[in-house]
């Protein structure tokens, strides 16, 4: 069946766009759409500007006879900053503030366009790593782990606090809350991860960076290697940092459980030596 360029562009559209860091060959678009190489270059073209110009991504060419192309997903700046906005306005209400100084998220974890959103901030942020895996800890954190990963193409492996009979023999350690200074477990099972993985690590709020760094000592157990640490909020007033190296894209700066008062502003993610789309 012959193709219309109309029908190959849309088409080859949403092939990219359902299969983020694949590297797709040219002869694959070739056959299925009985079009002539230069044919699906020349649409390819059409499709790289479009997709850098509207700021959905990069479709990278990679050149030999096992080359194609290959769509990555990218923010610019702009759009990044009001995503960010976005995420103030709707953290900053005082009915979210609860007892300790904690913050209720679960609305916001649990909406689909504003989580997709999130991921592919903190996807861009990380697309020109190697990542063979994202990790996080259950539950909350979840959410903005599967929405990264939609957009990195990669699986998503689930730290517990205690085991489970489903998950078969486990890997638990132990280690220090950085906020509370408590001794606590958390358990992963041993066929989560393959050994050697390359990890990005998620969390969806961090104070001290406990839980963080408790999952970076985990991945030492699976000779695994952390190549990034992504977080929706950090605490600014952290009297230690147990970690240091991580994108965070809100800060909380102050929360007044006397007058209900919550003050955000962006995190690091525009520190982070990033690459942004013009």
């Amino acid at each position: 069946m012959k193709f219309k360029r109309s029908e190959r562009l849309i088409d080859m559209t949403h092939y990219l766009l359902e299969r983020p860091h694949q590297l797709v060959p040219l002869t694959f678009f070739s056959e299925r759409y009985g079009s002539a190489k230069s044919s699906i270059s020349e649409d390819l073209t059409i499709v790289k500007e479009t997709f850098e110009g509207r700021g959905i991504g990069i479709v990278q060419t990679v050149p030999g006879a096992a080359g194609g192309v290959k769509y990555i997903p990218k923010v610019n700046s702009d759009e990044a900053m009001v995503v960010i906005e976005e995420l103030c306005q709707h953290m900053e209400s005082s009915d979210r503030l609860l007892p300790g100084g904690y913050l209720f998220m679960t609305d916001l974890l649990g909406n689909p366009l504003l989580m997709k959103k999130v991921g592919k901030l903190l996807a861009s942020a990380f697309a020109e790593k190697e990542i063979d895996v994202i990790m996080t800890v259950a539950t909350k954190g979840i959410p903005i782990a599967n929405a990264i990963a939609s957009y990195l193409n990669v699986p998503v492996v689930i730290v517990r606090r205690d085991s489970r009979v489903t998950e078969g023999s486990t890997v638990s350690i132990n280690y220090v809350s950085g906020s509370n200074k408590r001794i606590q477990s958390m358990v992963l099972s041993k066929r989560s991860l393959k050994e050697g993985s390359k990890v990005l690590v998620v969390d969806d709020f961090m104070k001290a960076g406990g839980t963080v760094n408790g999952m970076k000592n985990l991945l030492e157990e699976f000779n695994a290697e952390m190549k990034g640490i992504g977080v929706l909020v950090e605490s600014e007033n952290a009297e230690e940092r147990l970690v240091d190296d991580y994108v965070s894209l809100l800060k909380l700066s102050d929360v007044n459980e006397k007058n209900k008062q919550i003050s955000l502003k962006e995190g690091n993610y525009f520190q982070s030596n990033l690459t942004f789309l013009p």
